[in-house]
Parts: C-alpha cells; sequence; structure tokens
C-alpha cells in the first residue's frame, strides 16, 4: 500500500508539472494580456498532433520537435496578439468590453483549429509513444519519457519563474500586468510585452501537447480537456499567479492520480471541482494568489 501510494505521488507530480506548465501559459495570456484564451488547449493539441506528423512523416525525433514545434507555435501567438487582439483592444471602449469580445474570439479560435485538425489528422486516436524503456528512480519503476517530461517541464517552469522575477524585462511584463497605463508612461513598449506573453503562452501549450505525446495517446480532441484543466489550475493558484499556477499544477496531477489509482477515475474531474469550490470559500484568491 505505502509503495503504491509513494508510486501515485511521484506519477502524479511528473503530470502535474505539464499541467503546471500549460497553466502558466494560460496566467500569462489572462493575467497580462486580458485575454482568457480558450482556445488555449487547442496549441497543445498541435503541438502533439505536429510531433506526430515531424515523427512519422520525416522522422524528426519528438525531443527535438521541441526546438521546431515551440518556436513555431511562439510565432504564432505573437502574431495573433498584435493582429486581432491589438487591433480589438484599440477598437473597444473599455477593458471589460475588450475581454468579452477577446472571449468570443478565442471560441473562434477554438472552432477554427479544431476544424483544421480535423481536416489533417481526422478522428482517430494515434500512439506516438517515445522512449517507452523503463527505469527504477528512487525505488520506483517509472517510463523514462515520464521522467524526462517531467525534467523538461520543470526546467522550463523554472526557467519562466526566473525570467519574470529576476530579469528587466520580466519586471516590464509584471509592471504591464499591474498597470499598464503607468507602464507605458515609464517608457515599456506594453504592445510588444502583450505579444510576448501571448506568444510565451501558446510556446508552453504546445510543449505541453509535446511532452503529452510522448506517454499516452494522443487525438484532436485533446484541447478542451487540457484547457479545463488549466482553468482549474489557475483559479486554485490564484489568478495571475505564476508560480502560484505551477504548484497548483502539480497538486491537482496529485489528486488525479491518486482518484484514479485508488478511487474511480470518472471522479477525477469532480474532484477538481470539489477542491475547487473548497479553497474558494477558504481562500477566495487561490493557494498564491494576492488578497
Amino acid at each position: 500500500m505505502i509503495e503504491a501510494l509513494t508510486r501515485s505521488i511521484f506519477v502524479g507530480i511528473m503530470t502535474g508539472s505539464i499541467y503546471g506548465m500549460l497553466a502558466m501559459g494560460l496566467t500569462l495570456q489572462y493575467g497580462v494580456c486580458q485575454v482568457l484564451n480558450i482556445s488555449h488547449g487547442e496549441f497543445l493539441m498541435l503541438g502533439a498532433m505536429l510531433t506526430l506528423t515531424l515523427s512519422r512523416t520525416f522522422g524528426i525525433s519528438p525531443l527535438l520537435a521541441v526546438a521546431i514545434i515551440g518556436p513555431l507555435l511562439f510565432v504564432i501567438g505573437f502574431l495573433l496578439q498584435t493582429t486581432l487582439f491589438r487591433t480589438l483592444k484599440a477598437r473597444t471602449p473599455s477593458p471589460p468590453v475588450f475581454e468579452g469580445s477577446a472571449l468570443l474570439i478565442c471560441f473562434g479560435l477554438f472552432y477554427i483549429i479544431s476544424f483544421v485538425g480535423q481536416q489533417r489528422w481526422g478522428a482517430l486516436t494515434y500512439t506516438n509513444i517515445y522512449l517507452t524503456n523503463r527505469v527504477s528512480f528512487l525505488g520506483i519503476s517509472v517510463g523514462l519519457n515520464q521522467i524526462i517530461a517531467c525534467v523538461i517541464a520543470l526546467a522550463i517552469g523554472l526557467a519562466v519563474y526566473l525570467f519574470l522575477s529576476r530579469t528587466r524585462l520580466g519586471r516590464a511584463i509584471r509592471a504591464t500586468a499591474e498597470d499598464p497605463a503607468t507602464a507605458g508612461l515609464m517608457g515599456v513598449n506594453t504592445g510588444m510585452i502583450l505579444a510576448l506573453c501571448f506568444g510565451l503562452g501558446t510556446l508552453l501549450a504546445s510543449i505541453g501537447g509535446i511532452l503529452i505525446s510522448w506517454r499516452t495517446p494522443v487525438n484532436i480532441n485533446m484541447g478542451f480537456e487540457n484547457t479545463v484543466i488549466a482553468l482549474v489550475v489557475v483559479v486554485l493558484g490564484g489568478l495571475g499567479s505564476v508560480p502560484g499556477s505551477f504548484v497548483a499544477g502539480i497538486l491537482i496531477g496529485i489528486v488525479s492520480r491518486l482518484v484514479s489509482e485508488f478511487w474511480e477515475p470518472l471522479l477525477i474531474v469532480p474532484v477538481y471541482y470539489a477542491i475547487l469550490m473548497v479553497l474558494l470559500l477558504v481562500r477566495p484568491t487561490g493557494l498564491l494568489g494576492k488578497r
């Protein structure tokens, strides 16, 4: 029993690190750009399915796909912000109106990307498991792909945190998130900051999809369920809190594994929301959100 519990927690941390990275991207998009990106999970789906295509069609290693697909989707996210959302923001009279209109645009992106995925890959489920060797880590037998995916996710999460907290550009991002008008008066190019953050969000989502494709079957419908998870994690961690999102992602990963292993897999999503409701009653700002 102890061994099974330890294994579940360890595997939950590995899964949760990917959830945390995904939620960090959504936090940047909403906390800085004020765009609740409902299509966030579709960029995760694109990352997974493009990895499949690169691997099967061109023989490119799924590990190398991180360096190819990540920058590609970063550019797409950057361009979406500088075209769609920047134009929308310039033509809306107030932030609340912009948020509502941006949400509608994100729904449109959701359906467009889903349609493109349907046309390119169909409704089939594909398996492209990578690095299937099992290794013993801390006395627990786990897949090598799980360990490598976890290390990459943790490294990226730490890098994003250090970037935001220790660099001049990171301080500019935090200033823009807190008060874009004042940040602009202090010389910050807020338009470039918004585009950078939205691009980083799509980058993190795509890498999450790549890492998921290493260890589980993938299909074009995987985006929505991961968007739901990311939304839960963002609220749980505290709206606008990047480190809170990552911590909450690991927590959700552990909970999902424990529920699946010791209770009933169908109850995973209800348990997510039960935890969320209880936390919001006790601490409405989330785990690491500001009061």
